[in-house]
């Protein structure tokens, strides 16, 4: 199957590498791909390699949206430039899953793709979706992922881990999950525990894009 996870300038360096390590040992056929294809900085100033071109890219089978920057995803959203979301509304026509990872469910929620279901993204990022997308349900609770019928959503950053083993054990069961899961030895046991902040009462996305918009 064939999976493209589409990147841009500003996106979170863990929602693209960290499933992308659980989802190409499962046997996906995993695609990177940008704009403009090359070194992508993300957030924090890594930069990962999109060896492909959006406007070259075949129909996939499973779309992974990763999020981003605030100001990034406010130029993809409310930009002049409208590649990216356009690509996200043609893929998802005709795709086997719709997936995001945390703020990846407001480029989902912007180009139409979350009408009508229940979703999740990164806590702080919650009441973006309540406020500017009033036909997407949130899902209580911060879960880390939330299923709703072929929309598979993520909590943030690393709730990516969690979801992409979710998606590989529905496609191709729990065995081929479990044997992921060992081979990366994700058991994940944290040296400290805290608790969720209160959620935020604004949203962090700009509703016009900076100037320096890409």
């Amino acid at each position: 199957m064939i999976l493209g996870i589409p990147v841009y300038k500003g996106v979170d360096v863990l929602d693209v590498t960290g499933p992308f390590e659980m989802l190409n040992w499962a046997g996906f056929d995993v695609r990177i791909a940008a704009e403009t294809p090359g070194h992508i900085p993300c957030r924090g100033g890594i930069s990962i390699v999109a060896p492909h071109a959006l406007a070259n890219e075949p129909q996939y089978d499973v779309l992974w949206t990763p999020g981003g920057d605030p100001d990034q995803l406010a130029c993809l959203i409310y930009g002049p430039n409208q590649t990216y979301i356009d690509f996200l509304k043609k893929q998802a026509a005709k795709v086997a899953y719709v997936c995001s990872v945390c703020e990846g469910a407001l480029l989902l929620a912007a180009g139409g793709l979350l009408d009508g279901y229940t979703v999740t993204t990164h806590w702080s990022f919650e009441i973006c979706l309540a406020e500017r997308y009033p036909n997407v349900t949130v899902c209580p609770d911060h879960p880390r992922y939330c299923w709703d019928r072929n929309r598979l959503t993520g909590g943030g950053i690393s709730s990516g881990l969690d979801e992409a083993l979710a998606l590989i054990e529905r496609v191709f069961g729990t065995a081929k999950a479990q044997d992921v899961q060992r081979t990366t030895q994700y058991y994940p046991q944290p040296p400290v525990m805290s608790t969720m902040q209160p959620a935020p009462t604004q949203c962090y996305v700009p509703t016009s894009p900076p100037p320096d918009c890409c």
